[in-house]
């Protein structure tokens, strides 16, 4: 079936698209072994402005705030008036060990809800701060190790939800490159969601890393689950999938 296919192709290849990797995947030598040149990263400020518009339905994403990324990380290019923010994430957003970490070509536009906005963003502007500044992986979970310890860094709000749903994202190499999608950050498992098990329409996995063993220091952070659900539509109302 075309449908289940073109999700399982994006739910192995990108972080931001959480999923179930196979153990193949796991030992698969990554084909982005390190940083590209930054200005591979980087966007025209008003086409970035434009793709973190179309994450979300225009109801919810015209009132928004509105991130660009910068030499120096994330910054504010549009005051929102409704708590929702939205902005694009690059490949290093997600798990710490996904084959894509580095992929310059990835642009994965997001809009998250107020909940998400104050308590899950913190997280993103540190990780593409240090990224931007050379940090390694080995680094960047050292940080957040100190941020989290001097309590810099929030503790993960419930009910906490982003939209990724425009048709101009690039999420992987793999397949289809785009897939709308909304996803859910909690501090659990995802249970109350019923996330991995059997039909249910939610798959998760931490937002840390694919393997628990990747990096001892990451045993020890606060859990951020992030469970994803499909769309069948792209933010702008057309259909997204034939069946």
């Amino acid at each position: 079936m075309r449908i289940r296919q073109t999700l399982a192709s994006l739910l192995t290849s990108f972080a931001f698209l959480i999923s179930l990797i196979t153990a193949h995947a796991q030992s698969a030598a990554t084909p982005y072994p390190k940083m590209a040149p930054i200005e591979q990263y980087m966007m025209d400020r008003d086409a970035e402005i434009a793709l973190a518009r179309s994450a979300a339905p225009n109801s919810i994403a015209k009132d928004a705030t509105i991130l660009v990324l910068t030499r120096n990380g994330f910054e504010t290019a549009v005051e929102g008036i409704n708590g929702w923010s939205c902005y694009v994430d690059r490949s290093w957003a997600g798990m710490l060990d996904h084959p894509e970490f580095w992929n310059p070509k990835i642009r994965a536009a997001a809009c998250l809800n107020p909940a998400a906005s104050r308590s899950f963003i913190p997280y993103e502007r540190l990780r593409a701060k240090l990224i931007l500044e050379g940090k390694s992986k080995e680094d960047i979970v050292a940080a957040t190790a100190i941020a989290l310890e001097k309590k810099e860094l929030p503790v993960l709000e419930p009910g906490g939800m982003c939209y990724m749903m425009s048709k101009t994202n690039y999420l992987t190499d793999e397949g289809e490159h785009a897939m709308p999608h909304v996803m859910f950050y909690t501090a659990d498992k995802g249970e109350a969601l019923g996330a991995n098990l059997p039909n249910s329409p939610f798959i998760g996995v931490s937002y840390w890393s694919l393997s628990p063993d990747a990096y001892s220091q990451l045993k020890h952070f606060p859990p951020i689950f992030v469970s994803i659900m499909m769309a069948d539509k792209w933010a702008d109302g057309s259909p997204a999938m034939k069946m």
